[in-house]
């Protein structure tokens, strides 16, 4: 059974801490552009009260014990500059989604995300002993997608009319996974390109 607690993950670019409603005004910061939140189900708008809305469900998430968010902070300057979580989190077959992840603009493309998702990745299978890490993303959302097969998660299928969206649109989700048996490689290759930069 795992022993879901908040904790403190940090790297070399990246410290991910417990999110708490303290990080909304750092967040609405970075967080202003519609841009980012075009995929996301649950909200559509950059503004404080889009963001605000996405805290508290975050918060919620985690009060009824199936998420732990964290508030994503750039090492180097201590800012705040966005959010990921773990999710969906199922104790009794030892498995969790990592997702609900976003960037501020300047910070997408960078080392940040990928050691995010290693540290993560790294709790999970080395600290809670998980046997599947899975991720999921709009079928619609080409980078998104591509990013996850980089990380060397294995594709499984499209979960069709999966949810409804705020927008009203009926959303298809493309499911990933890496399993523990997996990890070894996945971890080498997340290590590799944190090396390079």
């Amino acid at each position: 059974m795992l022993e879901i607690e908040p904790v403190v993950l940090e790297g070399k670019y990246v410290r991910l801490e417990p999110l708490t409603l303290g990080h909304l005004d750092a967040l609405c910061e970075v967080g202003d552009n519609d841009e980012i939140w075009r995929w996301n189900p649950y909200i559509q708008v950059g503004n404080r009260e889009g963001i605000r809305t996405f805290v508290e469900f975050t918060l919620a998430e985690q009060a009824a014990g199936t998420a732990l968010p964290f508030a994503t902070i750039e090492r180097v300057t201590g800012r705040v500059i966005g959010t990921t979580r773990f999710m969906t989190i199922d104790r009794p077959n030892r498995h969790v989604e990592i997702g609900g992840t976003w960037l501020g603009v300047a910070w997408q493309r960078t080392p940040i995300n990928t050691e995010a998702k290693y540290l993560m990745f790294r709790h999970a299978f080395e600290t809670w002993g998980c046997i599947r890490v899975e991720l999921k993303t709009d079928s619609l959302n080409d980078r998104s997608h591509r990013a996850i097969l980089r990380i060397g998660a294995k594709e499984e299928g499209t979960f069709r009319n999966h949810m409804i969206t705020s927008t009203g649109r009926i959303r298809h989700s493309i499911y990933f996974s890496v399993i523990d048996s997996e990890w070894p490689e996945v971890k080498a290759r997340l290590e590799a390109r944190m090396s390079h930069g």
